[in-house]
């Protein structure tokens, strides 16, 4: 079984937020073909083209890299810790990576890690369904005007709510989240 390409990440996060090729080729000032052609991998594109996909899609750069080899029995199903894909820090003090194999499920499952004294202290809201797993440490999270502290064991749900965070403890906070459909 093969990992993702380029071309199949591209669709997926394109896809997940219900944009037509018209809508995106559009956005980024290029052809219907030559998207058609990087989502089918017949063409590269260039950094400062994925740039401009990954700040319309809202995310890192980063998660376009950093796929490592690894024997073909296990491309695409297996995702050894070491060889996740960073995904970078949106906010100081979070480092999150991806645990699924790549972005064509219809979920996506990351792993967060919250630095001791980091916090988001905007609001966010995105229409997915999400669930945290607590692996270790321990979060203040608001789900809308709701405050909650979560420990090693403890899960929650967003779902229809905004949320912020805080990890004012002095261990790092360490999650993983199931997110659909996928935002990165």
């Amino acid at each position: 079984m093969e990992m993702s390409s380029l071309g199949e990440d591209l669709r997926a996060l394109r896809t997940t937020r219900k944009m037509t090729l018209e809508d995106l080729a559009q956005r980024l000032g290029r052809s219907v073909g030559w998207l058609s052609q990087i989502e089918r991998d017949i063409s590269t594109p260039r950094l400062s083209d994925l740039r401009q996909i990954a700040d319309i899609f809202e995310v890192p750069l980063s998660i376009f890299f950093g796929s490592t080899d690894a024997p073909d029995a296990e491309k695409g199903r297996i995702v050894r810790s070491s060889a996740r894909r960073i995904i970078g820090e949106r906010d100081a003090g979070l480092v999150e990576a991806l645990v699924s194999p790549d972005l064509t499920d219809d979920f996506e499952m990351i792993h967060s890690t919250f630095q001791p004294g980091s916090s988001r202290k905007n609001r966010i809201s995105r229409p997915t369904q999400e669930l945290a797993y607590m692996i270790s440490g321990k979060l203040d999270i608001w789900l809308d005007d709701d405050a909650f502290t979560v420990t090693t064991g403890d899960s929650f749900r967003i779902r229809n709510a905004s949320y912020r965070w805080a990890n004012p403890y002095s261990e790092p906070a360490v999650a993983v989240w199931v997110i659909s459909p996928p935002v990165y």
